[in-house]
């Protein structure tokens, strides 16, 4: 092994998928692109890194709802564009023709053209960390979409997209929920 920079050691193990987030409040709907994120357990728990430099980050906190869009690698400029433009100043939906579609229990809009959609609640909010954490309420999925890789940024302007899938589940049914035991592989829409 030979030593690597520390200030890029984060690239090695920056999480994904890439996501859209939603928001809607007086001005609108917008719509930001974000690389941080996590799965908290197996409920609805995910956190995503957002802060005031983001513009939708404002809905988000006076609104406390949002929805996590999956894009897949078809979308990859979409989602590069949505990521270095601000709302404060553009219509992402109308710039990137993306079409809003009412959110079933937020008011923050799904994205058709994704292949997933997750609507969600903020729960808490790490302020030191600029870390949102939030349940989800409803979600969906595209199950027709021919698409189905997701997007994993490195952090330095590239990225990486799911490969193949590899099935263990015979081997980790112990330790997965009944929901995910009794459900065919890749049923969640991976």
């Amino acid at each position: 092994m030979v030593d690597f920079d520390l200030a890029r050691a984060f690239t090695l193990i920056e999480p994904g998928p890439v996501v859209l987030v939603t928001t809607h409040d007086a001005r609108g709907d917008n719509i930001m692109t974000i690389s941080w994120t996590m799965v908290l357990d197996f409920t609805p728990l995910f956190a995503i890194t957002t802060g005031a430099w983001n513009h939708s980050f404002r809905a988000l906190r006076r609104t406390r709802e949002c929805v996590i869009a999956i894009p897949t690698v078809d979308m990859l400029d979409t989602v590069v564009g949505i990521g270095t433009c601000s709302g404060a100043d553009t219509d992402k939906f109308a710039r990137f023709r993306l079409t809003a579609v009412p959110g079933r229990q937020v008011r923050a809009p799904r994205i058709a053209e994704c292949l997933a959609n997750i609507e969600c609640r903020v729960v808490e909010r790490i302020a030191r960390h600029d870390i949102v954490v939030l349940r989800g309420v409803a979600a969906a999925v595209d199950a027709a979409r021919r698409q189905r890789r997701t997007l994993h940024a490195v952090g330095d302007g590239s990225f990486i997209v799911d490969g193949r899938r590899l099935d263990r589940r015979a081997m980790m049914a112990s330790r997965l929920p009944p929901a995910l035991a009794a459900a065919p592989s890749g049923a969640a829409g991976a």
